[in-house]
């Protein structure tokens, strides 16, 4: 067998792991032809005098993950899996960005990120070749990388025949904290628990419980059902406080005064949900590996009950009104198609997939904590436009308000658990997969031979959505780019980590 399949949420020894010749490791990616399989990740390890690739299929249907993987000399050429795979562009960007490996017959080897470890220091981001169009009838407009006032850095370089856009090209990698660098510099678990909360600030219920869970399966631990309910309330709870926050957006974009602050202030209900919970509006300290620092009390779980009884009444009345009216419909109605082929094809998730007729939901397809007993029911809808990624998170709202009201109903009792000894497994892999409100993110970690964290991944699903996004806004006009961007909302720090 050319590949291990595992579970989410498993750790396996790195020595079970297939190492494979390359043309061998290259041909395990012919899964991809099949539409229940996709790629959760693929990156590079510097191993002695080699590199080493791993990567991670996961199949859909089968609820499996096929993890893999090969050696290659430093400065090896290969072929790319982008030419029969587009989806797989950015890993191999980012692959030969850093570890200088060489992928023939792509023409987009393009740098990603302008990482500080990225083997060719010469190449600078304000070198970075946009594609361009020779015409005397077509123009460029380049927005960024500070635009919008207070939000994250990033270029995008529209080609536009009039008001048209003919191609749009993203630029990112302004900012680089070295999340995944300071994971392994750093073992102690609370610092690395504050790097996982802050790896992108509106996903932090997310990528904590994605890094939980790996310590969890690498220590050999695991929850008590309270403690797993527990979670699964804070993820729809952060679900349904951007989901409002977004709606709140897309109301600004359109013009809708009324809805901008109706959501907005329905948003703040929520946020303050966890601040009574934890402390923090965001749930920082909430979530914690082997740890429950803030359980839910019988009066917490009346308050959170009254808060989204508060919450559920404003919101479907402020919904009805907002998808009734005529300007908004014309707005949100047939702009920034994305089709279900090119969802596809480049291989998007979450939101993006679900709103193009792909039912991909890690919580149905890969469950892990108390989603494992709870059947979910993802929602997909099949038009691609900006209306279905508005009407998808109000659908999403409903259905996350739902799971919540009947998880309450099923926590039992709970305690405080504060002792936690963190000893990982020596030489150990171990997956998770979230489905976070942008959609699936995967954090892998790999340990030493002292049970050290040797090497972490971090994949946001924003890796994978821009460039939805830029194809969005084909044969649109610009003036209505704002509105597609808002329409995904996908994240510049948790692609440029």
């Amino acid at each position: 067998m050319n590949y291990i399949s595992i579970k989410n949420s498993q750790s396996i020894p790195v020595e079970q792991v297939p190492v494979l010749k390359y043309d061998d490791f290259f041909s395990v990616f012919d899964l991809l032809h099949d539409d229940s399989n996709h790629c959760v990740n693929y990156f590079a390890v510097n191993e002695g005098n080699d590199i080493r690739l791993w990567a991670m299929i996961a199949n859909d249907v089968e609820h499996s993950i096929y993890v893999f993987s090969c050696k290659v000399a430093k400065g090896a050429t290969l072929k790319s899996l982008t030419v029969d795979f587009p989806g797989m562009h950015a890993y191999e960007r980012e692959i030969a960005e850093v570890f200088d490996l060489h992928f023939i017959d792509s023409n987009w080897n393009k740098p990603l990120r302008f990482p500080f470890n990225r083997k060719n220091s010469d190449i600078t981001i304000d070198k970075y070749p946009f594609y361009s169009i020779d015409s005397h009838e077509l123009h460029e407009v380049g927005v960024g990388p500070i635009h919008a006032g207070i939000i994250e850095p990033g270029h995008f370089r529209f080609i536009c025949n009039g008001e048209k856009v003919l191609h749009l090209e993203i630029q990112l990698g302004y900012q680089h904290r070295g999340v995944e660098s300071l994971m392994v510099q750093n073992q102690d678990v609370v610092y690395q628990t504050k790097l996982a909360e802050s790896i992108a600030g509106d996903t932090l219920v997310g990528n904590t419980l994605a890094y939980a869970y790996l310590i969890e399966s690498l220590s050999g631990k695991t929850m008590p059902e309270s403690v797993e309910i527990e979670r699964a309330i804070a993820l729809e709870l952060e679900r349904i406080a951007i989901h409002t926050g977004d709606l709140s957006a897309l109301c600004t974009d359109v013009a809708y005064q009324f809805g901008t602050v109706v959501f907005q202030d329905l948003r703040t209900i929520i946020i303050n949900t966890f601040l009574a919970w934890c402390g923090n509006r965001f749930a920082r300290k909430l979530i914690f590996p082997m740890k429950n620092k803030y359980p839910l009390t019988p009066e917490l779980k009346e308050k959170i009950a009254k808060n989204l009884a508060e919450y559920e009444s404003r919101f479907h009345e402020m919904a009805q009104l907002m998808f009734d009216i005529p300007s908004i419909l014309a707005r949100f109605e047939n702009v920034g198609v994305v089709t279900p082929q090119q969802a596809r094809d480049m291989m998007f998730v979450g939101m993006a997939a679900r709103t193009c007729g792909i039912e991909r939901d890690v919580r149905k397809s890969h469950p892990i904590g108390y989603f494992k007993t709870k059947s979910i029911a993802p929602i997909v809808l099949k038009n691609g436009d900006v209306m279905a990624r508005a009407k998808l998170r109000h659908l999403e709202i409903v259905a996350s308000l739902q799971h919540i009201k009947e998880l309450l109903q099923l926590h039992p009792s709970s305690q405080k658990i504060t002792d936690a000894n963190v000893q990982l497994m020596p030489n150990t892999l171990s997956l998770s997969l979230i489905e976070g409100w942008r959609g699936e993110l995967c954090h892998v970690a790999i340990t030493d031979a002292q049970g050290k964290l040797l090497h972490y991944k971090i994949k946001d699903p924003s890796l994978h959505n821009w460039f939805a996004l830029a194809l969005a806004v084909r044969n649109n006009d610009i003036s209505d780019f704002p509105i597609c961007n808002k329409s995904f909302d996908l994240s510049y720090c948790g692609f440029d980590l």
